[in-house]
């Protein structure tokens, strides 16, 4: 039981079921500034826009600066790691795919509910957040 759940596919195999999609493939139109600007959306999120003014007035301050330089940083190294393994396995499934090659099936479900997961979180929170600025705007 615990072989079947830890089971990996080669990256062989995920490339060769990535590629038998029977001519339902998806037209590669993005650039790479396109490419670059989601990822870089994706990892920044919005509470850069919703909580810089209240952390800077209530709690740091002008170490406001050095804290976005640390958590810039942390994700820098983020973004990094996606690409890499972004070169190392370049088909569809993000997270997902790669766990699957390297830590087995039961793991790679577990992240892919995360991931499905933090997507509606996330949207959820950035409603929230753009949404006080539409009350206040109007």
């Amino acid at each position: 039981m615990a072989n079947k759940l830890f089971a990996t596919k080669s990256v062989e195999q995920l490339m060769k079921a990535g590629s038998d999609e029977g001519g339902h493939t998806l037209k590669r139109t993005l650039t790479a500034s396109n490419l670059v600007a989601l990822g870089i959306g994706a990892i920044i999120g919005t509470g850069i826009f919703v909580l810089t003014g209240t952390a800077a007035a209530n709690h740091a301050g002008p170490a406001l600066t050095i804290s976005f330089i640390v958590s810039g940083l942390g994700c820098l190294f983020a973004g990094l790691c996606y690409s890499e393994f972004a070169s190392m396995l370049p088909i569809s499934g993000s997270a997902y795919s790669y766990a699957y090659a390297t830590l087995g099936e039961f793991l790679a479900w577990i992240i892919g509910w995360d991931l499905i997961l933090e997507y509606l979180f996330g949207a959820s929170t950035v409603a929230v957040g753009w949404s006080g600025y539409m009350v206040s705007f109007l």
